[in-house]
């Protein structure tokens, strides 16, 4: 495997084996249907030393954040309730206002940051995907097409701009070089700045056999036990972090500069960090026990197919995000269980899922061939898509949560 890509020690304990598998997010296009495509190892391994669980590097960033990169943020409406909240939520709690400077990470299609630019504080959008951030500034989201690290961050400190919020959601977790990440907001954070990151808790990833979010845009996978290691390695203090539900379990941590006397740790991470410890996460056999997990999951969610195909029932899926493509391609799932799946997404509409390739349409091909089940495959919207979806009671249909294991409702 080679070395931690955070402390550089190696890397010999398994977490999670899942195969062969294609880059999540590399949708196949129709004339490209009997192109060769390719497939990586998807191996996790858990490093000894400071218990970052990992991904080895086998695509650039470069590669996957490209111009046709297919993932809008703006198409869940929970998770813009979710952003809007939060905006809401720093503009108190940080004070800000017209003379504040707000930074977004991996900002996307200004999903987020058009909340604050309506209440009249300055942003700008970090964002390697020139396709989407074309779409943020469409919103009015100013966006740098570049992938942040300390470079970025000395041209911006250069120019005058520092932060007194840095945020990135579901980013941490994207970059393959970690170091030169967290280094970087230690250059772009003003003196008595905040930063605020979000990202799936390998907690909850655990203890809900959420297997499915490791793809290979994901480098990482954390804890609070490490995050806070390799922020105080780059000069950052951790001093509190809220648990949310959001992407099956996630943690919003809280950092400062380490000398910044006026942010004092608080007893909720503390206690995150106590429970952290009494779940084992500072041992290396606790993640060895993760793989037959992963294992029984896979089982139990073919063995439902298996037995409905049997039955004579017709199966789709609802959603193409990525966590679905590694599912569908561990369980070696295609169009001989699934005849389709379905995406709000205009990007991912007339496309096929990478390695199954099961055809992806528009939510209303449901309602044209009233399918017995319904898969969703991005579990964390269970129940927005749920409510979006009613309608298919109509005629008997029932949905399916693959995650943690396969479960069928209505």
């Amino acid at each position: 495997m080679g070395a931690c890509r955070f402390c550089n020690k190696e890397l010999t304990t398994s977490f999670a084996d899942l195969g062969m598998s294609p880059v999540s997010n590399a949708f196949i296009r129709e004339d490209k249907r009997n192109a060769m495509e390719r497939f990586y190892p998807l191996h996790a391994y858990v490093c000894d030393g400071c218990h970052l669980v990992q991904l080895e590097q086998f695509e650039s960033p470069e590669q996957i954040f490209n111009e046709e990169y297919a993932y809008f943020s703006s198409y869940s409406d929970s998770w813009l309730a979710h952003a809007k909240a939060y905006c809401d939520q720093m503009e108190k709690l940080l004070g800000l206002g017209p003379k504040s400077q707000v930074i977004e990470i991996a900002s996307n299609d200004g999903y987020l940051l058009q909340y604050f630019v309506q209440k009249g504080i300055p942003v700008l959008g970090v964002e390697p995907a020139a396709n989407v951030a074309r779409a943020a500034e469409q919103k009015g989201v100013p966006s740098l097409v570049k992938f942040f690290g300390v470079q970025t961050a000395r041209e911006l400190a250069v120019s005058g701009m520092k932060a007194d919020l840095l945020l990135g959601n579901n980013v941490l977790a994207h970059v393959p070089n970690i170091n030169d990440f967290v280094g970087g907001m230690k250059v772009a954070l003003a003196p008595h700045g905040v930063i605020t990151m979000e990202f799936p808790h390998l907690l909850e990833l655990m203890r809900h056999n959420q297997f499915d979010t490791i793809y290979h845009e994901h480098f990482s996978y954390l804890s609070l036990h490490t995050t806070r290691q390799i922020f105080a390695a780059h000069g950052l203090r951790l001093f509190d972090v809220e648990q949310l539900t959001t992407h099956g379990g996630s943690l919003r941590i809280y950092a400062c500069h380490e000398d910044d006397a006026a942010r004092p740790v608080t007893q909720r991470l503390e206690k995150l960090a106590a429970e952290e410890g009494a779940a084992g996460l500072e041992s290396s056999q606790t993640y060895g026990r993760f793989a037959e997990q992963v294992r029984e999951t896979k089982r139990k969610l073919l063995a439902f197919l298996i037995q409905a195909k049997r039955d004579g029932r017709t199966i789709v899926g609802y959603g193409a995000p990525a966590k679905g493509n590694t599912l569908l391609n561990y369980c070696g799932v295609r169009t001989d269980f699934i005849d389709y799946t379905v995406d709000r997404s205009p990007a991912k509409q007339g496309t096929y899922l990478p390695g199954v390739h099961i055809p992806v349409y528009a939510p209303d091909k449901i309602f044209e061939t009233k399918p017995d089940y319904v898969l969703i495959l991005p579990w964390n919207l269970r129940e927005e898509v749920m409510s979006q979806m009613a309608g298919i009671s109509a005629w008997g249909g029932k949905f399916v949560v693959p995650i943690p294991e396969a479960r069928v409702y209505g």
